[in-house]
């Protein structure tokens, strides 16, 4: 017996909000939406595929009455994959993301910031190609 991972779900204020912003940044689309929640993701899920192998799991977006009071216990990583870790940050600050105030040391390799609704992630190294 096997279980495959098909969704990650977010609580948050304002699912919409949340949603165009994810969608933005990883360029998903919008596949399933209800009241008080809105899913996200590269592909339309189907029984079949799941069944069949891993797939990319989706983001849900599901609206709860209190906010967020303290730090994620799990956060996403994203890499960048035409562009500079440092041009991404900048992209996703003019998106409404804020860098976070985090206490890992000047010498990280990542950079640690917020959504629009406070969810701390991290920007990891460029999957870019390198120019010589």
């Amino acid at each position: 017996m096997t279980s495959r991972f098909t969704e990650l779900t977010v609580d948050c204020g304002d699912p919409e909000r949340l949603a165009a912003f994810w969608c933005a940044v990883l360029d998903f689309k919008v596949i399933d939406r209800g009241e008080g929640k809105v899913e996200i993701g590269s592909w339309v899920p189907t029984v079949e595929d799941i069944r069949a192998r891993q797939m990319p799991p989706t983001l849900q977006f599901i609206q709860v009455p209190e906010g967020k009071t303290a730090k994620n216990r799990l956060h996403l990583d994203v890499s960048p994959i035409d562009g500079s870790t440092e041009d991404e940050v900048s992209r996703l600050l003019g998106l409404g993301a804020t860098r976070a105030d985090t206490d890992h040391g000047a010498d990280r390799t990542w950079v640690v910031m917020a959504d629009v609704e406070g969810n701390e992630f991290c920007v990891v190294h460029t999957l870019a190609q390198q120019r010589d």
